[in-house]
């Protein structure tokens, strides 16, 4: 078990990339603070010795991002639907939402996580590809998917 001090360090580092990553998939403040109690719970009890800084980020990431996709897979999630997405009001929405990321949001899953660790965490290729144990050529087919996305979405109409 980890150190008091530990825990609060990590989650003084990557709370807010938590978040991001929790909000991105999830889109629900309530369920984005429960993965984010579960992530660090998780990372306290771990006796994983990481390599380095980076090493301790990724498996905070995907520690995160496993525990979206299982709250999203989870049986309760698919038969219900929460408060905030009937309340529909833009005043409830964190603060770092903005038109991109809204766009980003409205991607297929598989687009989500790499376009999130490309352009918000600044992860190369090759890492991304590790992270989410894809190939590196799926991930760069990904992102340009997703940038072609989000063109259509956000009206640019530039020739690359």
């Amino acid at each position: 078990m980890r150190s008091e001090d530990e825990i609060n360090h990590a989650v003084d580092v990557y709370g807010d990339t938590v978040k991001r990553i929790c909000m991105l998939h999830l889109k629900n403040w309530a369920d984005t603070e429960d993965i984010f109690q579960n992530v660090f719970f998780k990372y306290a009890l771990t006796r994983k010795k990481f390599e380095s800084t980076e090493h301790e980020k990724a498996w905070i990431i995907r520690v995160t991002i496993n525990q979206c996709h299982d709250l999203l897979k989870s049986f309760f999630k698919s038969k219900t639907q929460s408060l905030e997405t009937l309340k529909n009001l833009p005043e409830t929405s964190p603060d770092f939402i903005n038109e991109v990321l809204e766009a980003v949001l409205q991607l297929p899953v598989k687009y989500k996580d790499v376009v999130y660790l490309y352009y918000y965490e600044g992860y190369e290729a090759h890492d991304i590809a590790k992270l989410l144990h894809k190939n590196v050529n799926t991930v760069y087919t990904l992102l340009n998917r997703a940038r072609c996305m989000l063109k259509k979405v956000l009206g640019d109409d530039e020739d690359e």
